[in-house]
């Protein structure tokens, strides 16, 4: 029995896959960069919204930082007790949780920031600046479509 053409993209064009390889080469040294401090990727990433944005409510960080709300929720007391953020509630609106960066967590980001200006230094100058740029660009176009059927 011959099996039919699969429909699908090899994995190798995979658009999906390919993304997930390329985040491999990139986060795989920024993991071990912060392997160093105890501090996972999500955390980074949030302490980088915060720091770069200021307090901001909850929903607004998750979505900022690229992460589900209630993955954001499990961290935010861990992340308290470290000393790295501190929240509050607003009085006119006790239904909502803001999140700042303390000087703990400033601190952090102060203390990986050269690594992790060397780290895209090095992608940018083996892949080419106006490349990485042109990239950049590709990807904030892609994250507007809608891909679902209508």
């Amino acid at each position: 029995m011959t099996e039919s053409p699969s429909p699908l993209r090899q994995t190798r064009r995979s658009l999906p896959i390919a993304l997930l390889r390329a985040r491999e080469v990139v986060m795989g040294p920024i993991r071990e960069m912060l392997a160093a401090s105890g501090v996972n990727e999500q955390k980074w990433r949030v302490l980088r919204v915060l720091q770069e944005q200021g307090p901001l409510e909850l929903s607004q960080v998750a979505e900022a930082a690229c992460l589900l709300l209630s993955s954001l929720t499990r961290m935010v007391r861990p992340m308290e007790e470290e000393g790295l953020i501190a929240r509050h509630t607003p009085p006119e609106d006790r239904r909502k949780t803001v999140i700042r960066i303390t000087e703990a967590g400033e601190a952090l980001i102060h203390r990986h920031a050269a690594e992790s200006a060397a780290i895209f230094a090095r992608i940018e100058a083996e892949f080419g600046a106006a490349r990485l740029e042109a990239l950049l660009d590709l990807l904030e176009s892609l994250q507007k479509i809608d891909p679902r059927p209508r």
